[in-house]
């Protein structure tokens, strides 16, 4: 009931965008399309939204969210909508989002954020950074190698690391292959835990739990939304979880090393402002990535499970 709530939500404002006449108002029209709602892609979605009105003037955009509820289905027919109503960009937020936009159309501009590696998701082998179409965008990715080395730094004595994630996402089973075999160059035994959705991670974390001594959390939507779940598992088991993002982190986690999903949007909003105004065309516009990650940790936890973080890790507030 609530992806068909959520369905017909973004229908009727699809709808309602089609009896306005934006020529009329000289106004861009920005189609957002968000995978689903969390506090991650909810800051990046914001930042883009921020950026753009500051950019260009707040009488000069009008914004037409569509939230789908963690469907990739419904990320298809949204943008679907968007462009045969004619908007003049799509932002997409999040791997199926982005996926979903770029097969709905090759003309109208299409930016990506919160998505973790472009060549992964639009099957571009051997990518370059540039896509060389009508996408571009932003990349939520954090060094992995680094990530992976966060785990060994906090607990040098750990021998199995699980990894939990969703088998739906492309950029989680990328985040996977790169984090164990780091791991396993380092003599790590190291154990997928894939679930399929929300219904299945309680008992997937049950199993990671029982056979794993950490656990790692790639940048994950399905995971991210379900971080009180991993939670009411891995801490009453004493199991520490290190996280691909802080969002998840400040939940269930002991650890991460982070971006800000905020900043990712507004870096967003900045190209949208240069494709939207001529400035720049999209076709020749990289990805961006975030600068500089920043560790930090979960205060509360590591005090619970009685674990010291190096000293260059700042807390979660």
């Amino acid at each position: 009931m609530k992806k068909l709530f959520t369905l017909l939500l973004s229908l009727m404002l699809i709808l309602s965008f089609t009896g306005c006449d934006k020529k009329g108002e000289e106004k861009f029209v920005i189609g957002i399309c968000q995978i689903e709602a969390h506090a991650a892609l909810d800051a990046a979605t914001q930042g883009f939204k921020d950026a753009l009105i500051a950019e260009l003037g707040e009488d000069k955009v009008v914004f037409i969210d569509g939230n789908a509820a963690g469907d990739p289905a419904t990320c298809a027919t949204i943008c679907n909508g968007f462009v045969a109503d004619g908007v003049d960009m799509i932002l997409a937020n999040a791997t199926p989002s982005l996926q979903a936009a770029a097969a709905a159309t090759t003309t109208i501009p299409v930016l990506g954020t919160s998505v973790t590696e472009y060549g992964v998701a639009l099957n571009i082998e051997n990518f370059s950074g540039l896509v060389g179409t009508n996408v571009s965008g932003t990349s939520d990715l954090a060094p992995l190698d680094e990530q992976a080395q966060m785990i060994l730094d906090i607990l040098p004595d750990v021998e199995t690391v699980g990894i939990l994630y969703s088998s739906s996402e492309a950029n989680s089973i990328y985040q996977v292959k790169v984090v164990k075999d780091y791991l396993e160059n380092k003599g790590i035994t190291v154990i997928e835990f894939a679930f399929s959705d929300s219904n299945d991670i309680y008992l997937v974390t049950t199993q990671a739990v029982e056979q794993s001594d950490a656990i790692y959390v790639p940048t994950d939507n399905k995971a991210a939304s379900c971080a009180e779940i991993i939670d009411s598992v891995c801490r009453p088991a004493g199991v520490p979880v290190f996280c691909g993002e802080e969002n998840p982190c400040a939940v269930c986690g002991v650890a991460t090393l982070s971006i800000n999903y905020y900043e990712l949007g507004v870096t967003t909003g900045k190209m949208a402002a240069k494709i939207l105004t001529g400035e720049a065309n999209i076709e020749e516009m990289p990805i961006e990535y975030f600068a500089n990650p920043v560790k930090k940790y979960n205060q509360e936890i590591c005090d619970l499970l009685g674990i010291v973080v190096p000293e260059d890790y700042i807390p979660i507030e």
